[in-house]
């Protein structure tokens, strides 16, 4: 399978920083304090390492998220940490009833992986009021920070509103904005990521990158999508995404997942 990497040059930025010692310094001060300075800076930086987040990154959402999964993965491995997927095609969401299975399965991936990011896409069926919105995504937030996580939400890509989701249409539309205002009200656990950027507005256009089916995104699209990802993981955590030369052409281009979606 044929894949059209287009090269994504990632700038890179070195600090030095200069320490001038007055030439009327005792010597032995001067050694004493370099010393001291010394094993400051060194535990600053490990303080600054430990912060460094995703070591371990949970994935979470639909089918669009499922197709996006491979690359994700690819990347985030590349960059040094660990991932896992709990996408699920027909599901993934967090409300209603079609949330069900999501909930009994996250506590136990929770408690397995030990995540310290959980990033959830919104899904295609997170359908309801704003305020059942809300209500989900709070649930979620609560689930993941009393497991000892921070919670990225994620926008969805613009779809095709064919007639199986013309009915929730406007659930749809609200769904970011009620994800939104979870993450305002809980800014020290909970961050939105706008993906509109990315994709922009309408899925039918060619920024859109979606499949044949109008809905999801195939390799290219995907392997997009893990660069924005990692570039937003630098600037939240200080992750450092990996050149997507390395990991853009992979093996997971081949999975199973894209064969349906008629990619090339």
């Amino acid at each position: 399978m044929k894949l059209h990497t287009r090269a994504l040059p990632l700038a890179l930025v070195a600090t030095t920083a200069a320490l001038g010692l007055t030439a009327c310094q005792d010597p032995a001060t001067s050694t004493k304090d370099n010393g001291a300075a010394t094993t400051a800076e060194a535990g600053k930086r490990q303080g600054q390492a430990q912060d460094i987040k995703p070591r371990r990154l949970l994935w979470m959402g639909d089918s669009i998220g499922e197709a996006e999964a491979p690359a994700l993965g690819a990347a985030i491995k590349a960059g040094g940490a660990e991932f896992t997927s709990m996408a699920a095609a027909g599901g993934g969401g967090v409300i209603g009833e079609i949330a069900a299975p999501t909930w009994d399965e996250l506590p136990r991936k929770l408690a397995s992986f030990k995540p310290d990011v959980v990033a959830y896409q919104i899904t295609t069926y997170d359908w309801g009021t704003a305020a059942e919105q809300r209500t989900g995504y709070e649930r979620l937030a609560k689930t993941v920070h009393d497991a000892g996580a921070d919670l990225l939400i994620v926008s969805a890509p613009p779809f095709k509103i064919d007639d199986f989701y013309k009915p929730n249409e406007t659930a749809i539309k609200t769904a970011p904005r009620s994800a939104r205002e979870v993450a305002e009200k809980n800014p020290d656990t909970v961050h939105f990521l706008d993906a509109s950027a990315l994709w922009g507005p309408d899925g039918a256009a060619a920024k859109a990158q979606r499949s044949k089916d109008g809905i999801h995104s195939c390799q290219q699209g995907s392997a997009a999508f893990a660069t924005w990802f990692g570039k937003k993981l630098n600037l939240r955590y200080g992750f450092t995404p990996a050149s997507p030369n390395q990991w853009a052409t992979g093996s997971w281009t081949g999975d199973k997942v894209y064969g349906p979606l008629g990619c090339a």
